[in-house]
Formats: structure tokens, sequence, C-alpha cells
């Protein structure tokens, strides 16, 4: 089970860099729920990380996920089941995917 973290906050760039190292501090507590991969994002208003058990897409499935140009960032943890159906549906509208994760899915929907 992977394992993920986050604070929501409306801060400086200076205070950032806080929250930053709380972020990696608090995944770092969780690399037993996901040894295989680490990432992390922040913005004004949000930092999250992430680790990672890789089950699904091993190669490219890194979170967190981003779409429509960084507009919309993703860190999931679960699986959808049918995922495979959604993602040709999804294709078949148009949808270019960055990566072959369930994850995906989520923000193409």
């Amino acid at each position: 089970m992977c394992g993920l973290a986050g604070c929501l906050t409306d801060i400086s760039q200076s205070d950032r860099t806080a929250y930053d190292k709380v972020v990696r501090e608090m995944t770092g507590m969780m690399v037993h729920r996901g040894p295989d991969d680490e990432g992390y994002f922040s913005d004004e208003q949000i930092t999250m990380g992430f680790r990672r058990l890789s089950i699904i897409d091993l190669e490219g499935g890194h979170q967190p996920l981003s779409y429509d140009q960084e507009r919309y960032w993703l860190t999931f943890n679960g699986e959808i089941y049918n995922y495979v159906e959604l993602r040709e549906e999804l294709i078949r509208d148009g949808y270019r995917f960055q990566t072959d994760s369930d994850s995906e899915v989520i923000l193409g929907l």
C-alpha cells in the first residue's frame, strides 16, 4: 500500500521551504509503505509527498501526477478495477495518456 502526505496552506515562498521539509520527513517515515519510488509537488497552496509501492505501470506510474499542463495534480492510493475500459473510452474521446497507470485515468475523467 502506498503512502501519501501533504499540507494545505496559503504561504509565502520562504515558508514553503519549511512545509516541503516537513512533508519530506513525513514521507520518509512511510518508506515501508512505498519502497519503490517517491515524489513531491508544492505550490502556494499545497505540498504533496508520495511513497510508491509499484503494482500497475511499474516504470511510468510516478506520482504526484499532473494533467492539463500542470494545472491539476493528483496523488492517489487505490486501484481502479475497470481502468482499462475507462482508459479505452478516454482514448476514443481524444485523451492522450503519458503513463499506463490507473491513477492517470482519474485525471482524464
